[in-house]
């Protein structure tokens, strides 16, 4: 099917005309039925969401799955709403292990299982118009002899990992990566839907400097683009956020956002962190990215309608900070 774009919503007056489209992740707002997350956001100005495919929102696994995709897309356009779909669900596979199974597992059958899951979400995203799909690496299984004789896919003239390797464990393991993901990369390249990976703290694909690395050994894939975390940034790579996304710009398909401290990795609301968001912003603006910007705050689900309320007037607070001519340029 082919996407349907979704209509762009006029600006709030007193922003600049600057080209950041702002969205909020129903993670967040998982006490909230769907339609009602949707509603809500569009009330408090939102131009978009990042759909976490979940048992309460759009269960990627429910039979009658493709009716609901295509109920839920008219919902996204009839309220204006753009849409980034995310697979960060905690149980959606296995009640039991959290985010499990991964494209690391050691059982084969289950690392199948999270192909599946991404291959159904590609497609989910192809029919709702969505601009990229999201995913992360998982964690390193425990017992490294689980990680042993992988196919072999490494480009013996790739330039080397920095944090590469002398551990036989770990090169198994960026082999792993790139033979699981070879299968969704497909579908998204069928589908005309890139795959956005995200740098996760804790994961084996944690850094900006990882993602580089698993772009090199599977050829630099086009449908193989970046989920920046700007409190990932923060969090633990070596460049300021701001300058992350410059570096970041010709791979970017999807930003997350949200305030956070270095060396912890724990999502908090804007303000309660150490982000300077202006420069952030205005970063991202020059480097002209056109997705959308989603707010992640999937532990405040409690308060959910609260923080969506008061995340969005902070963004445009920021945004409004951008000095004009920055838009659209390029880093």
């Amino acid at each position: 099917m082919t996407p349907t774009p979704h209509r762009t919503k006029p600006r709030p007056q007193g922003t600049n005309a600057h080209p950041l489209r702002f969205g909020y992740g129903t993670n967040g707002l998982a006490d909230l039925r769907l339609d009602d997350a949707l509603a809500l956001l569009a009330d408090l100005g939102y131009d978009g969401v990042g759909l976490t495919l979940d048992h309460m929102h759009l269960d990627p696994l429910a039979r009658d799955v493709a009716a609901r995709t295509r109920k839920v897309a008219r919902r996204l356009d009839a309220l204006g709403l753009g849409v980034t779909v995310e697979t960060g669900a905690r149980y959606v596979l296995d009640p039991r292990r959290k985010h499990g199974p991964s494209l690391l597992d050691p059982d084969p059958a289950d690392r199948a299982r999270r192909v599946d899951l991404l291959i159904r979400a590609v497609r989910i995203a192809a029919d709702l118009g969505a601009h990229a799909v999201h995913c992360f690496s998982g964690v390193l299984p425990a017992d490294p002899s689980q990680l042993a004789n992988p196919a072999h896919l490494a480009d013996p003239a790739a330039p080397a990992h920095p944090a590469a390797t002398a551990d036989p464990a770990e090169d198994s393991a960026w082999k792993r990566l790139a033979e699981t993901l070879t299968p969704v990369l497909d579908a998204a390249t069928h589908a005309g839907v890139p795959l956005a990976v995200e740098p996760e703290p804790g994961h084996l694909l944690a850094t900006l400097a990882d993602f580089h690395h698993l772009r090199r050994i599977l050829g630099d894939p086009p449908a193989l683009g970046l989920t920046l975390d700007i409190g990932h940034c923060q969090c633990l790579e070596p460049l300021p956020p701001a300058d992350c996304v410059r570096a970041a710009a010709p791979w970017l398909r999807h930003v997350q956002i949200e305030d956070m401290r270095r060396g912890h990795h724990e999502h908090l609301p804007f303000g309660d962190g150490e982000i300077d968001f202006p420069p952030v912003l205005e970063a991202l603006a020059a480097t002209g990215y056109q997705a959308l910007t989603v707010v992640e705050l999937p532990r405040h689900s409690h308060a959910g309608p609260h923080f969506a309320a008061q995340s969005l007037p902070f963004l445009h607070r920021a945004a409004r900070a951008i000095p004009a001519g920055a838009e659209g340029s390029t880093p």
